[in-house]
């Protein structure tokens, strides 16, 4: 049975960080979202483009199970707990980047389903950049978005900086 090394308990920081960070600037951004945006027609960043629009998603992404928030609020805590669960066996910066990133994204998702309105655990989540009406969200969305992308790179293209772990009476094959 492999262990956890050294090696990966310093990447801990790294994911540590970056959800605290992803977890911080979302919250903030959609407290100024709510405060500046509630009641107020749409503000052109990119003409249609980019926009600011404020808006409460009961749903998934493109709103997709908006009366199933409560499935969504479980989903949620079960990424939080998976994604806490893999950031100690993180094989590299890549992966640690990625769990982060989506650490943070989650987690900030569910503390809206959890204790936004219209209740706990019903809780709908404060999305306020609108890409030509295609779809709007928020930066956990862009977190998520871009953990993931990572994760698959850093998955598929780069080599594990850990070495294969062997006990003292194996030998690694050559």
């Amino acid at each position: 049975m492999a262990t956890v090394t050294h090696r990966a308990t310093r990447r801990l920081p790294i994911i540590v960080i970056l959800a605290a960070a992803v977890l911080a600037v979302d919250q903030a951004t959609k407290f100024w979202a709510v405060a500046t945006l509630t009641d107020r027609a749409p503000v052109p960043l990119l003409g249609d483009f980019l926009q600011l629009r404020l808006i409460y998603n009961s749903g998934a992404a493109f709103s997709i199970g908006s009366g199933s928030t409560w499935l969504f609020t479980i989903a949620a805590a079960v990424a939080v707990v998976v994604l806490a669960g893999f950031a100690r066996r993180a094989r590299s910066r890549g992966q640690a980047v990625a769990v982060g990133l989506l650490l943070g994204g989650a987690t900030t998702h569910l503390l809206d389903r959890l204790f936004r309105a219209p209740g706990f655990a019903r809780g709908h989540v404060v999305d306020f950049i609108d890409y030509n009406g295609w779809f709007i969200g928020n930066v956990a969305d862009i977190a998520l978005t871009v953990g993931a992308v990572i994760l698959v790179l850093a998955t598929v293209f780069v080599r594990d900086e850990e070495p294969v772990e062997t006990r003292g009476d194996e030998r690694a094959d050559i």
